[in-house]
């Protein structure tokens, strides 16, 4: 109740708010306090709309009702959205080309479900002497792949992993 107060005492602050009534009507400019008495009258709620505008808009209608609609346009909004989800692949420097060509394989599945893919390659011991070898893994895994996708961020070395983003192509 108190807070309920408080935004009623904030609302006073306003000496006069254009006011539209449940029905969507404009009922003009009127003073603060007569608003917040004819939204008792009618049962309602005193609803700020456009605090911005001069004078504050105001409107009549049920808070509750109007809090469930805006969350309910949100959940529907949440439904229609399209999560990416992230696959990684991780391979070794020194990789056989049947294994290549099996895990490319895994790779073009993820891209036609529509995941992102993360193709890293694991460098051990001596092998981070030669990050070439790295580099032609993930380009040949570019050419096994052909035009299928879109390359996000090009091989890079982190650590003691060269890795690659690889989102599928949009269907626009």
């Amino acid at each position: 109740m108190a807070g309920k107060q408080q935004r009623i005492n904030e609302m006073i602050q306003v000496r006069e708010v254009r006011l539209i009534d449940e029905k969507g009507e404009q009922r003009g400019i009127v003073p603060t306090t007569e608003a917040l008495q004819i939204a008792s009258d009618v049962g309602l709620d005193l609803v700020e709309v456009s605090p911005t505008a001069s004078p504050p808009v105001c409107k009549l209608l049920d808070y509750g009702k109007f809090k469930f609609e805006q969350e309910k346009r949100l959940r529907e909004a949440k439904k229609k959205q399209k999560q990416v989800k992230l696959k990684e692949i991780r391979m070794q420097p020194k990789i056989e080309e049947h294994d290549l060509s099996f895990k490319t394989k895994h790779i073009k599945e993820f891209l036609e479900e529509g995941c992102k893919v993360k193709v890293s390659v694991r460098f051990r011991g001596r092998e981070l002497a030669h990050l070439e070898l790295g580099r032609n893994v993930l380009t040949r895994v570019q050419e096994l792949l052909g035009d299928s996708f879109v390359v996000e961020k090009r091989p890079q070395m982190e650590g003691r992993m060269m890795s690659m983003f690889i989102s599928p192509k949009s269907k626009k």
